[in-house]
């Protein structure tokens, strides 16, 4: 029951995320994540065969979210390694991947952008703090 209740509140911030995320949303031109994710999403339900994209989406939210751990784990490795380059050929494979699973469940870089602002000139830690304690 509490796990229900969760859920839906969830839900419910999610949704006011949502809706402060298209008033906040700049009409200027869109940042590459922006256009990476506008791409991502025109793969849903492509052929399989033809794009890497639709052939992970089809594989589940399950595997794709496996996958986006193995590309945080690269990146780890990289940055403990010190070896600038490769970590940013590993940062772009996490970024996409992240997008992936945004896109596949149905969260909008707007709705991360809008909850990146309203921690903008927060402390970490008083933020952190504010979050209610999982039952």
């Amino acid at each position: 029951m509490a796990k229900r209740r969760q859920k839906k509140k969830a839900a419910k911030a999610r949704k006011l995320s949502k809706k402060a995320a298209q008033e906040q949303a700049p009409d200027e031109a869109r940042h590459m994540l922006d256009r990476l994710y506008a791409t991502i999403e025109s793969r849903k339900g492509a052929d399989p065969t033809t794009s890497y994209t639709a052939r992970l989406m089809a594989r589940g939210q399950e595997k794709l979210a496996q996958k986006l751990g193995e590309e945080a784990t690269e990146v780890v490795i990289e940055a403990i390694k010190g070896d600038a380059d490769k970590l940013v050929l590993e940062s772009a494979d996490l970024l996409y991947h992240l997008l992936a699973v945004w896109a596949t469940l149905g969260v909008t870089p707007d709705e991360v952008w809008a909850e990146l602002a309203r921690r903008e000139g927060v402390s970490g830690i008083a933020e952190k703090a504010s979050r209610q304690p999982e039952a």
